[in-house]
């Protein structure tokens, strides 16, 4: 995941609606954790929007056991930015 920056510095933040997925579903970050047996501090980490990378292995296990695709997980542009041809 990219760092937190304001569109003004060029960057654009890269936020991650695993929160969001989970409780869509119903889901605990316990049970994420060992439907796709990675740490649940590896996760906490991607749920806070603290992470700075993740792995495609990692993506793809995350969206396979939340039954969503990579861009329903991760959304370009801070809270309250509507991309312009998303409407996100």
């Amino acid at each position: 995941m990219a760092g937190r920056h304001s569109k003004d510095d060029g960057e654009v933040l890269v936020r991650c609606r695993l929160d969001e997925l989970l409780a869509e579903r119903d889901m605990t970050l316990t049970e994420l954790s060992k439907r796709v047996d990675i740490t649940f501090a590896n996760l906490s980490v991607l749920k806070n929007n603290r992470g700075k990378a993740i792995r495609f292995s990692t993506l793809a296990a995350v969206c396979r056991a939340l039954d969503c695709d990579v861009g329903d997980l991760l959304t370009l542009g801070p809270d309250g930015w509507e991309h312009p041809r998303s409407g996100r």
